[in-house]
């Protein structure tokens, strides 16, 4: 069983879990936040300065630092936190499709790959990696977007924005390339893992702020309780909710820097020839 501890950042409501080996000092972070205060441009790194500090107090070892997907609601801390901790930065191999679609609404520049090379390892599905002496599994989960992986680590899995604590359902499908049906499929083969696994989430909003927020569940929760994807629901059934509710959804308040950011590893734009770093804000495209 890995040792799995969480931080929670209330801004965005993202859930960055460090995963130990309980015989080794060898960790991976698995989904990581950047400060961003839209309103002056301004980033900081008071959640990920929080993460290092804790796993330089316990003498450990990064050896990965996870993404579940290109996240669209917060910039990720991934290189930040390589560039101190160590560690390669993976990904679930959709990436790609990804990138072709955002390299074109930000127009990006003809030296953007979209390929995946900002990473340093793209992830097949069902491939198997390495923490000290747990071994992890990817689980290519799309639907939320092509590039979502769900990390199997021991009697863990990690499941990013693909599932929900069960009274919050299930992620949107209406990014590009997303699809409920694929959402699905998924999900079920997360639910096709032993009952007992736990499930930690990548985000929670409190059930619309009726309770505190959380991130831990289960398989066996799931099937029992997921308001949307509860055993007795079967794919027609979901489809059609999930459609229905994405059709009510506003855009995420940072999806144009996130995306920005995230596509690129979380590698912040070059400085122009005036020493400042500029994002792109397309109109009337979103």
């Amino acid at each position: 069983m890995p040792i799995v501890e969480t931080f929670f950042d209330p801004d965005t409501a993202n859930a960055t879990h460090l995963v130990r080996d309980p015989e080794s000092p060898a960790c991976a972070v698995i989904d990581t936040v950047l400060d961003f205060d839209a309103r002056s441009g301004r980033t900081a790194t008071r959640a990920a300065d929080q993460l290092i500090e804790r796993v330089t107090q316990e003498g450990l070892r990064v050896e990965w630092v996870l993404e579940s997907h290109i996240h669209a609601d917060h910039m990720t801390a991934a290189p930040y936190l390589k560039d101190r901790l160590g560690g390669r930065i993976g990904i679930g191999a959709g990436v790609v499709e990804v990138q072709r679609h955002f390299a074109t609404v930000f127009n990006a520049d003809t030296s953007f790959a979209c390929d995946g090379s900002q990473f340093d390892h793209l992830f097949a599905d069902d491939e198997t990696f390495r923490i000290g002496g747990l071994e992890g599994r990817v689980l290519h989960s799309p639907g939320h977007t092509p590039a979502c992986a769900v990390y199997v680590i021991g009697d863990a899995a990690f499941t990013g924005d693909t599932l929900f604590m069960p009274d919050s359902g299930t992620a949107r499908c209406d990014f590009p390339a997303g699809d409920a049906r694929t959402l699905y499929r998924s999900i079920r083969r997360i639910l096709a893992l032993a009952p007992e696994t736990r499930l930690f989430i990548n985000h929670d909003y409190g059930a619309g702020g009726t309770r505190d927020p959380a991130w831990q569940t289960s398989v066996a929760e799931q099937r029992a309780a997921n308001i949307h994807v509860r055993d007795e629901i079967d794919e027609e059934e979901f489809v059609a909710l999930r459609e229905a509710r994405d059709a009510t959804l506003e855009v995420p308040r940072l999806i144009l820097p996130a995306i920005q950011v995230n596509m690129c590893a979380g590698r912040l734009p070059e400085p122009e020839d005036n020493g400042v770093r500029y994002l792109k804000l397309p109109l009337n495209s979103f």
